[in-house]
């Protein structure tokens, strides 16, 4: 990235997006990391260098990713290190995810301590990463997926030291309900850790029994957890129906049909975007390694020998595209989707995902229709 900006700047655009309402021919005022402000383009006082984008372009903020297991040809898995991580964030980067969590699937003790080590540096070296996203492996043996069924187990005492471990950044685990012991996702929730549910088999009950320990997400809704069901509704129907929860949604046409997602958009809850991307996401690579299997992207999908789907093979900028084509939403709420409410999801809504006046500048400069993204800033850093 290039050096810190030293004074203001400001960019202008036709349209700027500024996550709840849109600024015809507008221009983000930026001072260092934050925005100062959200003006009309002529009134910009006259020293200030300007850079305009181009023509029909938008301006919105920047993309943030909840699940991101890889990218540029690393999987977090694989290389739970502060070099792997931002070789993964300057992966997604290009495709407008200014920030996100490396996300690690079920693995061994020593790779969650590894992987805490490794967001831990990279917390303070990059802005561009949030925390880190444990998924698993606290699972449900009977909805497993891809991850490694003999290494899912229940929680013991001594995992909630390293699932609490982090300093300073976001912690999402998430965890089937029904294998927690008593009061684990209340101490989680107590030591401010977001807690979400998946590959579960979570009835109803349980599933609101978890909301009220603690529990606020739902991590790629519809995939590997009980199906909804008319006399047993389970997870799904818990999440559509709870205003104060969070679901993450896939928009690949893969992983969950267009119908389906259409009718979760009409749910109760706050649907999100996740790419659950792999390594050949924004890397040269189709194949890559996942507990020493090999895994392949075969008609834009990430693939196990045995056909089980394994991540994606998406970026956020296409799964905007995505929500507009096969969903039928609005670019405002598919941006929406992909910056806005996942901040809110992790707590920062007070800091990212929009573009407002003591925010940080996390924006992405886009063609809308195709959602082309062709350039990003990250705490008012330019690419």
């Amino acid at each position: 990235m290039s050096a810190s900006p030293e004074r203001r700047h400001a960019v202008a655009a036709e349209y700027v997006f500024d996550g709840e309402a849109i600024h015809d021919n507008a221009a983000v005022l930026i001072e260092g990391e934050r925005i100062v402000g959200v003006l009309a383009r002529s009134d910009l006082p006259a020293a200030v260098p300007v850079e305009n984008m181009p023509d029909g372009s938008w301006l919105t903020p920047g993309f943030i990713d909840l699940q991101v297991n890889g990218g540029g040809d690393v999987l977090f898995n694989n290389d739970p290190t502060p070099e792997g991580v931002a070789a993964i964030a300057a992966a997604h980067r290009r495709f407008g995810t200014t920030a996100l969590l490396p996300t690690l699937i079920t693995d061994r003790a020593e790779a969650m301590t590894a992987a805490l080590a490794a967001a831990q540096e990279a917390l303070r070296r990059n802005p561009s990463v949030l925390g880190i996203h444990f998924e698993g492996p606290f699972l449900s043996p009977e909805k497993p997926g891809v991850h490694n069924l003999h290494a899912i187990r229940r929680p013991e005492p001594a995992d909630l030291g390293i699932l609490t471990g982090l300093r300073g950044g976001a912690t999402l685990v998430t965890l089937a309900p029904e294998r927690a012991p008593d009061g684990f996702i209340a101490a989680l929730s107590a030591a401010g850790v977001i807690v979400a549910l998946g590959h579960s088999t979570a009835t109803y009950a349980e599933t609101q029994q978890a909301m009220a320990e603690g529990l606020t997400g739902f991590t790629h809704l519809f995939n590997a957890m009980r199906p909804l069901a008319s006399r047993d509704p389970g997870p799904i129907a818990a999440a559509l129906d709870s205003p104060n929860c969070w679901y993450g949604l896939i928009v690949d046409g893969e992983h969950v049909h267009p119908a389906v997602l259409r009718l979760a958009l009409r749910g109760l809850g706050r649907p999100l975007l996740v790419t659950d991307a792999m390594p050949p996401v924004g890397g040269t690579r189709s194949a890559f390694s996942l507990y020493g299997e090999d895994m392949i992207v075969r008609e834009g999908r990430c693939l196990r020998q045995d056909g089980t789907l394994a991540g994606a093979a998406l970026d956020m900028a296409s799964a905007v595209r995505n929500c507009v084509g096969l969903l039928n939403v609005s670019l405002p709420r598919a941006l929406h989707m992909a910056a806005t409410a996942p901040a809110a999801a992790l707590g920062l809504g007070g800091m990212l995902g929009r573009l407002a006046p003591g925010y940080r500048a996390d924006l992405v400069a886009l063609e809308p229709e195709g959602v082309h993204v062709f350039r990003t800033w990250v705490a008012g850093r330019a690419e």
